[in-house]
């Protein structure tokens, strides 16, 4: 089993397919026969998919605050302090290794999220195991947000790490 492994790769050749400032000089099949490289099966093991776009200058010398290290940090460690109280008298740690019973008992849906995770399943192709991995995932983002219940802007953020690899690799 994959655990903790990252991978990096360009969205085709080049490197420039969906860049707003190059253009990419790859045909459809370089594109296709690239990206085959990685197989469904493979991609559908791995938790996030981001697509991470170029810097742009502006960005760089920008005087905009971003959120800091330390405050990230202190939102995982309470995020973390939360799974740990849910999964108390458990041999589960993380929201990652829950089981389906555990994802019907903390991964609860509005009717709102039941039906976009529905119309995802059917329009992205997932798999059960996506469907599962989603969910953790929302639950997670949920928990980073200090919500107790899974709101739908969490769900839409998991479906959209899950749904990146739909898009450039179909």
């Amino acid at each position: 089993m994959l655990s903790g492994l990252c991978l990096v790769m360009n969205p085709c050749p080049c490197g420039y397919y969906s860049s707003k400032s190059h253009p990419c000089k790859c045909t459809p099949y370089q594109i296709q026969k690239y990206r085959s490289k990685l197989s469904g099966p493979l991609l559908d093991r791995i938790d996030l998919h981001i697509d991470i776009p170029q810097v742009k200058y502006e960005h760089i010398v920008s005087d905009r605050q971003e959120e800091t290290s330390a405050q990230v940090r202190s939102r995982v460690e309470k995020a973390r302090s939360l799974q740990l109280a849910r999964f108390k008298n458990t041999r589960v740690f993380f929201n990652a290794r829950m089981s389906g019973k555990m994802l019907k008992e903390f991964c609860r849906l509005t009717d709102a999220g039941k039906a976009m995770i529905k119309a995802a399943f059917s329009d992205l192709n997932l798999s059960a195991r996506s469907h599962d991995k989603i969910l953790k995932i929302a639950r997670t983002i949920a928990d980073l947000d200090g919500s107790n219940q899974i709101q739908e802007q969490h769900l839409s953020e998991a479906l959209h790490y899950r749904s990146l690899d739909r898009e450039l690799y179909s």
